[in-house]
């Protein structure tokens, strides 16, 4: 089902709920919503409460509210969850951008949060690497699309090299997806600039204490580079690190049983341990 929020700041957010207890929170990245998870929410809705956040002026949200920040949106993240107490904590998923938003939601709401996955994201601050060039050319030469053809242009680039390729049928499918309910320019634009001040800052290590946290990366990422991933398994005490060799930036689309196994393991091994 799907549930609406109404933020402080004039902005809806649809939510989009299934399945039965513990929540997992699922914070799509840059330009993206709901659709991006499809393979994880078919997967865990059978054992998790699963809830999709579409990020403000994406999906099916309506509005952009008076600002688009990491920690406006981790806020956003932060009402959601309020909504959902009775079945405490979660375990907040967030792949790149999404992921920004989810590390910022445990720095500043530690009690909402069980766990935290970060798939192909980083932790940010003065040492994180940031979008490669022949990415960022890509995009500007792509700048003055529709949504549409934009999606169809710089979303190869996003997976590793090949993929798109071996698998026609499915990026497809991925591509109708994503253009039924296109990101507009602007929202686009603004969700990049709000990535750009967050990897400048980053998030503290030392807000997120001891916060079990599951890295996920692969080596061909060319929009968050996978050094990113080995700093953040650096800095942070309670980390666990799954590199993927050769996958690309959307490695949670092109290897979804692997990377599902992983955090089912991980939500697990959690749960154990709060309740021994």
């Amino acid at each position: 089902r799907t549930e609406l929020v109404d933020t402080d700041d004039g902005a809806r957010l649809a939510v989009h709920v299934g399945g039965q207890g513990r929540p997992v929170l699922f914070l799509a990245g840059l330009g993206h919503a709901s659709w991006s998870w499809e393979r994880q929410v078919g997967f865990f809705r059978s054992s998790y409460r699963t809830v999709c956040l579409d990020n403000r002026g994406t999906g099916e949200s309506v509005g952009l509210g008076r600002e688009v920040t990491v920690p406006r949106m981790a806020r956003d993240a932060a009402e959601v969850l309020d909504r959902l107490d009775d079945h405490g904590p979660a375990h907040v998923v967030g792949a790149s951008m999404g992921g920004y938003v989810a590390a910022t939601l445990a720095a500043e709401r530690p009690e909402l949060v069980a766990s935290l996955t970060l798939i192909a994201s980083s932790i940010g601050g003065p040492d994180a690497q940031g979008v490669p060039a022949e990415t960022t050319e890509l995009w500007a030469t792509a700048a003055n699309l529709s949504a549409e053809e934009f999606a169809v242009t710089t979303m190869p680039i996003a997976f590793r090299p090949g993929w798109t390729r071996d698998n026609p049928h499915e990026f497809q499918r991925l591509l109708d997806a994503r253009r039924a309910r296109p990101t507009p320019a602007p929202v686009w634009r603004a969700q990049f600039e709000a990535c750009e001040a967050y990897l400048t800052e980053g998030v503290d290590p030392k807000d997120l204490g001891g916060m079990p946290t599951l890295v996920i990366h692969g080596t061909a990422d060319s929009v968050v580079p996978y050094p990113n991933a080995e700093l953040t398994a650096a800095r942070l005490p309670a980390v666990l690190l799954r590199t993927l060799p050769g996958a690309g930036h959307l490695c949670w689309i092109e290897e979804d049983a692997a990377v599902n196994q992983c955090m089912l393991d991980f939500f697990r091994d959690v749960e154990r341990e709060r309740n021994p």
